[in-house]
């Protein structure tokens, strides 16, 4: 997950220590910074958090180990709510599931675009496990 300059990775039993240093490596002539992220009660990083167009790192707290690593977190109240992907500098897609988190955002300012995507939500999917970013 990128966020700014820094690319958070997550760290668990599909990608460990030898991977990460091989990115940090790879990354770090770019300028970029590469912290590890322990992932220990859902299967990917972007299960657990998701990043706000200003950084702001959002995450349902039963599946985020260390908060702590993110500079700017913000717990949301359902699990499917910590799945965002962000449009433009205003707005953010997210799944219908997540009515609390949806409202949570408005608040913040952003434009929330819903999506009912419950079949796949009944196999562990989300909006960022559905969707590839192609950037021009």
């Amino acid at each position: 997950m990128k966020v700014g300059d820094t690319i958070y990775v997550g760290r668990s039993a599909r990608t460990n220590s030898e991977g990460i240093r091989q990115l940090r490596t790879l990354l770090r002539p770019l300028g970029a910074r590469v912290i590890a992220v322990p992932v220990t009660t859902v299967l990917h990083l972007k299960t657990a958090v998701t990043a706000l167009p200003d950084g702001t790192v959002i995450g349902y707290l039963p599946h985020v180990a260390e908060p702590g690593l993110f500079p700017h977190f913000m717990a949301v109240p359902e699990p499917s709510g910590a799945h965002v992907i962000i449009l433009d500098d205003n707005s953010v897609l997210m799944a219908a599931s997540a009515p609390q988190t949806r409202t949570l955002i408005e608040s913040l300012g952003y434009r929330v675009v819903t999506v009912d995507i419950s079949e796949f939500e009944k196999l562990e999917g989300c909006v960022t496990c559905l969707s590839i970013r192609i950037r021009g």
